[in-house]
């Protein structure tokens, strides 16, 4: 008697059990945070009213680099120029946004840009590469975001870059100094609050002296990659990456790909 009574109350905690287990899968679902999928949205988006914005021709290498990045490193990689892509909705499938090369206006309305506001104060990860830091120009949040805005740069040259902070993922496995041939950006309205990864040294540059912009306002050495953490995300933005053939060096591949992994990782 006892062994039936037994066993009828152990079938009686299965069968709660079973009818418990799905409710307990969907709370840890809803508990989940929003940002846990790796998964990374590459936004490329070049937009001005009259069509005369420069749109950089290393956009195709760009993304095709990041998906490469994405297979070896377990991401998946989404691809898109069309600004309806921030909503909320869309957003929430993100681990980070990459904004590739994109420039002028990204976004079309007030709607987008709040949904991307959204996201970065949800802690979503941002990763900008090389005329990022020109989009939305007109919005000192953005600006904020990427770490700065674009100004202009002298003619593209060769110049020494050197590692100021090899203590992250992002400049792993780097030398200290790295002879570079790219565009040297200046950027102004600079986040006080960035860690530069990666500068150059400004009174090296030629061609300084044509500039619009007042050269010795700008710090030397010039950062030209960075990392901080803004209104709850997690952002870094490197300026490198104008020649297409660029994105099989070694170099500038790793430290998109670890850019692209720190700022995904929460």
């Amino acid at each position: 008697m006892i062994a039936e009574s037994f066993h009828a109350l152990r079938r009686v905690l299965r069968s709660s059990a079973m009818r418990i287990l799905p409710v307990v899968a969907l709370l840890a679902l809803a508990t989940t945070p929003a940002f846990a999928q790796r998964r990374v949205l590459v936004y490329t988006r070049n937009y001005t009213p009259d069509g005369k914005g420069y749109v950089h021709e290393n956009i195709a290498a760009s993304v095709a680099a990041i998906r490469r990045m994405g297979a070896e490193r377990g991401f998946a990689v989404d691809v898109s120029d069309d600004p309806a892509s921030f909503t909320d909705a869309n957003l929430k499938q993100y681990a980070a946004l990459v904004f590739s090369n994109s420039n002028n206006e990204a976004f079309a309305t007030e709607e987008q840009k709040d949904a991307f506001k959204r996201y970065i104060q949800g802690g979503g990860g941002f990763v900008g590469i090389h005329s990022a830091s020109g989009s939305q120009r007109d919005w000192p949040y953005f600006w904020s975001v990427v770490g700065g805005k674009f100004v202009e740069h002298p003619k593209l040259q060769a110049f020494v870059v050197r590692v100021v902070d090899s203590s992250r993922v992002i400049a792993k496995d780097l030398p200290k100094e790295f002879q570079w041939s790219d565009e040297a950006y200046f950027t102004d309205h600079v986040n006080p609050d960035i860690h530069p990864v990666l500068v150059i040294d400004r009174t090296l540059l030629q061609g300084t002296d044509k500039m619009k912009s007042d050269v010795a306002s700008y710090p030397n050495p010039l950062p030209i990659a960075w990392w901080h953490t803004f209104d709850g995300g997690r952002e870094y933005y490197i300026a490198l990456g104008h020649k297409k053939e660029d994105y099989e060096n070694p170099i500038l591949y790793g430290l998109i790909a670890n850019g692209i992994v720190w700022a995904m990782t929460k």
